[in-house]
């Protein structure tokens, strides 16, 4: 009888666990959403302990961003790409050499601090999911960098447009800005359509072109941290992902179909964050310490004010 029972409250916990996980597949639910939604079953003990879900996240985050590739618009990401190549490279590349500095200064765990760096660098929770498996990163490492981005985003929503009143910077200064200096696309164009119309275009385009530069960001990563093996494995999803972006390019004709596998990687991308804030422990929060907070906060600060300085110089 007690088996019966212990059976019982398995499979409710089971089916709680995977009916959040399905609405997470629905609009309702949003990225932070998501992960706070995860941390708190975790925490709850709701959490099905058969099911390896580090390994399925990691393959769910290779398919999530082989799926946005379709919804790269080359010739646009190209175009802003040319337009501010100085500023993207000046950027991202001194984002990452900044974060691994402060990563050994602060003493913080090599892959935590690149992932929270690449996040910084590029386009936040996307670049974590892109470099994550390229650099074979532990579940916790990404939960981590992922948290620390996503409150750094919340943040940015607010913070940005206030900063940008306050200053009197113009609709495309400030598209400029919120593109390079706020981590995730989302956020990204929430600060700006807050802004106005021209901040809003603006950031688009020039936050699609920076989407570019996870191809490279990834691939130097693996190089990075291949460890002891002398072989160069190219993560496969890098491949697959350049090919999305070319099969949308060349082929136009099936504009729609690309938009809902977009659509659809969209909203795979929140699952996942479902799956990895469920990965999140008091215990392992403990563990990992402030220090890669300190990390993210240092980094946004550090982008934030000097893209501001450079701006407000040129603009």
């Amino acid at each position: 009888m007690h088996d019966l029972l212990a059976n019982s409250k398995w499979q409710k916990r089971d089916l709680i666990f995977i009916a959040v996980a399905v609405l997470c597949l629905t609009p309702l639910i949003s990225s932070p959403i998501a992960l706070v939604l995860g941390f708190t079953l975790v925490t709850l003990g709701l959490v099905p302990q058969h099911i390896d879900i580090n390994q399925l996240t990691k393959k769910m985050l290779s398919y999530s961003i082989i799926g946005l590739g379709f919804g790269i618009n080359l010739e646009q990401a190209i175009s802003a790409s040319k337009e501010g190549i100085g500023l993207i490279l000046i950027s991202i590349f001194g984002t990452l050499i900044v974060g691994w500095m402060l990563t050994k200064v602060l003493r913080i765990d090599r892959k935590t601090g690149h992932l929270i760096a690449s996040g910084t660098a590029i386009c936040g929770g996307s670049a974590i999911a892109a470099v994550a498996p390229a650099i074979n990163a532990k579940g916790n490492q990404t939960s981590l960098a992922l948290a620390v981005v996503f409150i750094l985003n919340s943040v940015a929503l607010f913070v940005f447009p206030l900063i940008g009143h306050l200053l009197n910077m113009s609709q495309h200064a400030f598209g400029v800005w919120s593109a390079i200096a706020i981590h995730d696309t989302s956020s990204v164009v929430g600060a700006a359509a807050a802004y106005g119309d021209e901040a809003l275009l603006t950031a688009t385009t020039l936050k699609l072109a920076r989407a570019l530069w996870i191809i490279p960001v990834a691939f130097i990563s693996a190089l990075l941290f291949k460890g002891d093996s002398k072989k160069i494995t190219i993560p496969l999803f890098i491949l697959f992902y350049c090919l999305a972006i070319l099969t949308a390019h060349f082929l136009p004709d099936f504009t729609s179909l690309y938009q809902g596998i977009f659509t659809a990687s969209k909203q795979t991308l929140v699952l996942c964050l479902f799956l990895i804030g469920s990965g999140i422990t008091f215990q392992k929060i403990k563990e990992a310490g402030v220090k890669p907070l300190v990390l993210g906060i240092l980094l946004w600060v550090i982008i934030a004010s000097c893209s501001l300085f450079y701006i407000q110089l040129i603009m």
